[in-house]
């Protein structure tokens, strides 16, 4: 029992000893850290500022922040690790290839993360236009960098991944859209008061462009009925 004591006390005053010859490193090592972490989130609320200021979007403007920050933390981290007095290569050549195996199993979110940039960017659309893609039509309530939410008119929500947007054919309506129809008649009714009658009943429909009043006149003869078309 003694000599277990002994042994203890001895490991003890080991790593005492050496606690306190790497103190000096240590305390380095966490003030390079805190400097990092400091200098990131300035940097970071800067380009916020700056991106504001030049009404960048909110999305991509937080991306570049975050990205910004994460990237200067993780750089000052490795100066504090080295500082200390760990042979940092073997953790840069392990973060090399988890960074390969990550980049093959996130192929996916990536491809989206990169078209979304690439639409924010380019700004083909924004929030509360009305767009058409992949035969689905609604308007455009969330774009952020991974996917793009469209809310339909009978109330759902679809979500597109953007690299399913970027390179395709879509139609932007902006904040309107055409809506065109056809209403039949019998060739024994008045067309005049065919006409006035779907009239009367797009003016009791909400959301019409006051600029752009509704279009409505006789579209053909048929065969068995007088068509009336309209368009508002």
């Amino acid at each position: 029992m003694p000599e277990e004591i002994d042994q203890l006390q001895s490991i003890v005053e080991t790593y005492t000893n050496k606690l306190i010859d790497y103190s000096p490193q240590l305390i380095a090592g966490m003030i390079i850290l805190i400097i990092g972490f400091l200098f990131g989130s300035s940097l970071s609320k800067l380009i916020l500022r700056v991106c504001a200021k030049r009404d960048i979007d909110v999305t991509l403007s937080r991306f570049f922040a975050s990205s910004i920050k994460l990237l200067i933390v993780l750089l000052f981290l490795f100066i504090a690790v080295r500082k200390i007095g760990v042979d940092i290569s073997p953790f840069i050549a392990l973060l090399g290839a988890g960074a390969l195996g990550l980049s093959l199993a996130i192929q996916g979110p990536i491809s989206n993360y990169g078209a979304g940039i690439a639409i924010i960017l380019t700004r083909p659309f924004k929030v509360h236009d009305t767009l058409t893609l992949h035969g689905c039509t609604g308007i455009v309530s969330v774009v952020s960098l991974g996917y793009t939410q469209l809310e339909t008119e009978d109330g759902q929500v679809v979500t597109i991944p953007n690299k399913k947007i970027l390179g395709e054919i879509l139609t932007n309506s902006f904040t309107v859209l055409v809506v065109e129809g056809i209403v039949g008649v019998e060739y024994a009714s008045d067309p005049e008061q065919a006409i006035e009658c779907v009239r009367n009943a797009l003016a009791k429909v909400t959301g019409i462009d006051p600029d752009k009043p509704p279009q409505i006149g006789i579209k053909e003869f048929g065969d068995s009925s007088i068509n009336i078309e309209y368009r508002y």
